[in-house]
């Protein structure tokens, strides 16, 4: 059967890293991973709370200095080139706090914009009525999800060639997480560029992920096209005989089981043609074999056949 890939081929990357490792004292954020982010790219990078995302999009912008390894971004080392990098991306951050919150909103994107020759007034002020800020209001004073708008706005109006975004759309409500989707999704059509997100809301994601890589306990476990996945990835719903001894063929294909009894839901990866010849030469019947969305895919492969308490992304990413 054809292994789950590990690396993605491409002609250019935006962002490739090699053995990325860091440790904060005891505790082991990144062992070793090899992420390659295609240049035009929408890559999802998906994985539970601690799994290391964020440490991971900080050593890309030299904000946190890996122990082990390399990477490079837009060409560049972020050890020696940090500020470069940081200019020509535009970065929204997990955490909300920000260093001027004594501003007014209008204040702090006037301040932002002096750091980015290429910041476009015009774009700002379209993007800022698009995510309704008031700009005469403290940011300080916002709550969590007007906060974010805001850090939107900086993150795009200068439209960087890479966009890191590290849960975008965390505290936002429904209508402003839809309008804020929507302008990302226009923003990408307009002004091409690299995308590198993580998120807990994978479901929001579908629409414009092109790749998805799944991090789990520091490890990058596989990376793929969506094209991909969406070839190679099936649920099938196959009913065996009693006593059935299963299908040996599928070894190290199956990447989870559910049900009990005659019916058995196998969510496996291969060709399904292949697939399916395999259940039949082993006596067993496939009813039907669908494809995955890309939320449930992300569970999929975080999780495997025999493993316990499984890994799970609610709508609100708990």
């Amino acid at each position: 059967m054809k292994a789950l890939p590990k690396l993605i081929e491409a002609d250019r990357f935006a962002i490739r890293t090699t053995g990325l490792a860091k440790r904060y004292g005891r505790a082991v954020a990144l062992r070793g991973i090899d992420l390659t982010v295609p240049e035009g790219a929408v890559y999802v990078l998906v994985g539970p709370n601690g799994a290391g995302k964020s440490t991971a999009l900080k050593i890309l912008l030299d904000l946190v200095r890996a122990d082990h390894g390399d990477a490079e971004v837009l060409g560049m080392n972020p050890r020696v080139d940090g500020a470069r990098i940081r200019g020509r991306v535009g970065y929204v951050p997990e955490a909300q706090k920000w260093e001027h919150e004594w501003m007014s909103v209008g204040q702090l994107l006037d301040h932002h914009a002096r750091y980015y020759p290429s910041w476009d007034h015009d774009y700002a002020a379209l993007l800022s009525s698009r995510l309704e800020l008031d700009r005469k209001r403290p940011y300080g004073k916002l709550s969590k999800g007007q906060a974010r708008r805001v850090q939107i706005v900086m993150a795009l109006a200068h439209r960087p060639s890479l966009l890191i975004l590290d849960e975008p759309t965390d505290g936002l409500d429904p209508v402003a997480r839809e309008a804020t989707l929507s302008t990302l999704a226009d923003h990408m059509a307009e002004y091409p560029t690299t995308l590198l997100i993580s998120t807990h809301l994978v479901h929001e994601t579908q629409r414009l992920a092109d790749h998805i890589g799944v991090l789990n306990n520091g490890r990058l476990s596989t990376q793929l096209a969506t094209a991909e996945m969406d070839r190679l990835l099936r649920r099938y719903r196959v009913e065996v005989p009693e006593g059935w001894a299963g299908a040996p063929e599928l070894n190290g294909a199956v990447l989870r089981r559910a049900g009990r009894g005659r019916e058995i839901q196998w969510t496996v990866w291969g060709e399904e043609d292949a697939i399916r010849a395999d259940f039949e030469r082993a006596g067993a019947v496939v009813r039907d074999a669908v494809r995955l969305s890309l939320e449930e895919a992300a569970v999929t492969l975080l999780t495997d056949e025999t493993a316990g308490p499984q890994v799970r992304f609610d709508r609100e990413g708990r």
